[in-house]
């Protein structure tokens, strides 16, 4: 039996879909088709869900808002889980709690009508909080790991509470990139004046308006000790390479673009860009983006 009428038969209330195209659903815009999607409505029910997986060896990865990630092209065998439906959003004082699928802007914009700021690092990046949570995103003046409390995840098909000090919070890392299911986070914002929050909004706003648009992951590298990738990058003449459709942004280094290219074009510029950079600099280059499946 295929894997979308298995998971028919044995999830009923369970939302599927069959034929889940990853190029329509990631803003890099590339990638194959995956045998079914599914889109879990609570913390338990994704557990359940995912114990099942295991237990019927069938293979799943993760996707939020689909930025931050390379999927593969052809045809995967397996299960795409989505968090869209995960999207309670409350608050207690300065405490607001989310799930998984609440979008950034969401919260910004709900935190700023409670009063409450601490979050306008985030405005801008095009990212829920599962994902964001999993990659501790931000920029170099915050990350979301600075405000999380607690975060509710499953490991090995158990949900599990994290307190901040065991979530392993880094540069674009943390404990969850170990395939572990985010389903909710904590965090602890500030009372502040609305004026002070839409003065960093804008702020924060500014910082981001020079950023390429189009298709792209976000920035592909994360920024190694005391530098700069893209500034790396732009001094190795790497602005503009191309592979395929895929190419390096003339704006920011640290982007890739895509104008019809494949993730075999995006993946293999990747690579030319770490092995010139290595050769011309002596620094290897962490990827900062998710490969998917």
């Amino acid at each position: 039996m295929e894997i979308f009428a298995r998971l028919r038969a044995d999830f009923p209330s369970l939302p599927a879909e069959r034929d889940f195209s990853f190029a329509r659903h990631t803003t890099i815009g590339c990638g194959g088709t995956a045998a079914a999607a599914v889109f879990p409505q609570s913390g338990a029910e994704t557990a359940q869900l995912l114990k099942y997986l295991a237990a019927e060896h069938i293979a799943y990865c993760f996707l939020g808002a689909g930025a931050d990630v390379l999927p593969k092209e052809g045809y995967f065998e397996g299960v795409v889980v989505r968090f869209g439906r995960m999207a309670a959003l409350s608050s207690a004082g300065e405490i607001v709690r989310c799930g998984a699928g609440v979008t950034l802007g969401r919260l910004i914009k709900t935190a700023r009508s409670l009063g409450l700021g601490g979050a306008e690092c985030l405005t801008g990046i095009p990212a829920t909080i599962g994902g964001a949570v999993t990659m501790n995103a931000g920029m170099r003046l915050g990350h979301i790991g600075d405000l999380v409390t607690r975060v509710w995840a499953v490991e090995d098909g158990i949900l599990r509470e994290f307190s901040h000090d065991t979530c392993g919070f880094g540069e674009k890392v943390s404990i969850f990139q170990r395939g572990f299911a985010v389903c909710e986070a904590e965090l602890r914002l500030r009372f502040s004046p609305r004026s002070e929050i839409d003065r960093s909004l804008v702020a924060f706003r500014t910082m981001r308006a020079g950023l390429p648009k189009g298709r792209s992951m976000g920035c592909v590298f994360v920024n190694p000790e005391g530098g700069h990738a893209g500034e790396l990058i732009d001094r190795c003449g790497l602005k503009g390479t191309a592979v395929g459709g895929a190419y390096v942004s003339r704006r920011h280094a640290n982007f890739i673009l895509n104008e019809g290219g494949t993730a075999e074009d995006v993946a293999a510029l990747i690579a030319l860009i770490q092995t010139t950079v290595y050769q011309k600099t002596g620094i290897l280059l962490r990827e900062e983006i998710k490969r998917i499946p």
